[in-house]
């Protein structure tokens, strides 16, 4: 049986009416700010309503940061910016234990929340802190907690870093370690504006009046909708082709593609198949669909995989990208109910 996508349950009309609408207005208000970059904003969406983080690629000046102070700001959430330098330390984003006063006049330690303690969380360009500052996020992004002193502070819910970085070839970032990268479900590359686009920024941001942003969603309306996403089904033969995708990626399979033998050190992980199935399920709902189809899980394969594969000396020597990588393995690895 072909995973095509069903649109004939009408139980499901109201719910995926509703996420479509809500998506679909925040988009818009975020459009209005941003010029271009439409596959970008369809990415943090969908990272938005699976539960995930995001990292932001591209040179300085592209429009990361101000794409993602646009977001926040349609929805009712608490937001915080952490700008990441070469001084930075871990305490100066998770909060430390300070002594205070109480009314009596004893002290105590009282813990001070740091900029983590957000719903909405800009790590604006991560790569120029030290990899101890960078790995500080790891226990937030993964178990929505910080331990400080022994004791675990857990974060609000919803929960979302979204991390720019600037390419690494550029002076003075430091490369973010394997493990934390494996904690964004997406990387997403904000490309260099066109011509057409550019007028268009400098129209709108070299004038008088700039768009206004509107709170179009609150924190419990994703909540909700991140439940949505968990409940929309995948068949078994979808997750068999998820599994196999992945699988493709790693050199040390027997079956592995060339390209992989060829070019790549390791693959991706078990957390990257997640995240191909949570970000296919809420692609299927922007799409208007009530089950995952392989053209969902095809859809989302370069945002999900693009930084959870790690590219050997070869591939650099000959400008093999993991992007090139991904193209390659998606036309290779043909499901079973479409193999002729």
């Amino acid at each position: 049986m072909i995973a095509s996508r069903s649109r004939t349950d009408p139980r499901s009309d109201a719910a995926v009416g509703r996420f479509q609408q809500i998506a679909a207005s925040i988009a818009s208000e975020v459009a209005a700010v941003i010029v271009g970059q439409d596959e970008v904003l369809r990415g943090v969406l969908i990272a938005l309503f699976a539960g995930g983080h995001v990292l932001l690629e591209g040179v300085p000046g592209v429009g990361k940061t101000r794409l993602v102070r646009t977001l926040a700001g349609t929805l009712a959430l608490r937001y915080q910016r952490i700008q990441f330098t070469p001084d930075l330390m871990p305490a100066d984003i998770t909060g430390t234990n300070i002594i205070a006063e109480d009314d009596s006049g004893g002290r105590r330690f009282r813990f001070e929340p740091g900029p983590l303690f957000a719903n909405v969380l800009l790590a604006d360009e991560i790569n120029r802190a030290t990899p101890k500052t960078q790995s500080a996020l790891l226990e937030a992004m993964q178990e929505q907690q910080v331990t400080i002193a022994t004791q675990a502070h857990r974060l609000s819910a919803p929960f979302m870093v979204l991390a720019t970085q600037n390419p690494i070839e550029m002076e003075g970032t430091y490369p973010l370690p394997e493990a934390q990268l494996d904690r964004f479900l997406f990387k997403l590359r904000v490309t260099v504006p066109s011509e057409e686009e550019l007028v268009t920024i400098l129209a709108r941001t070299t004038s008088e009046q700039e768009h206004e942003v509107r709170r179009v969603a609150t924190g419990d309306q994703v909540l909700r909708l991140q439940e949505l996403v968990r409940e929309v089904p995948i068949a078994h033969h979808v997750l068999q082709y998820v599994a196999r995708l992945v699988q493709a990626t790693d050199p040390q399979q027997p079956n592995a593609p060339r390209i992989t033998q060829e070019y790549v050190r390791y693959g991706a992980s078990p957390r990257g198949a997640q995240a191909l199935v949570l970000a296919g399920k809420v692609n299927a709902l922007i799409e208007g669909g009530y089950n995952v189809s392989f053209d969902d899980v095809r859809a989302v394969a370069h945002q999900a995989l693009r930084h959870r594969i790690i590219l050997n000396f070869e591939a650099e020597a000959e400008g093999v990208t993991t992007d090139d990588v991904i193209d390659q393995l998606v036309m290779a690895i043909i499901p079973d109910e479409l193999a002729v």
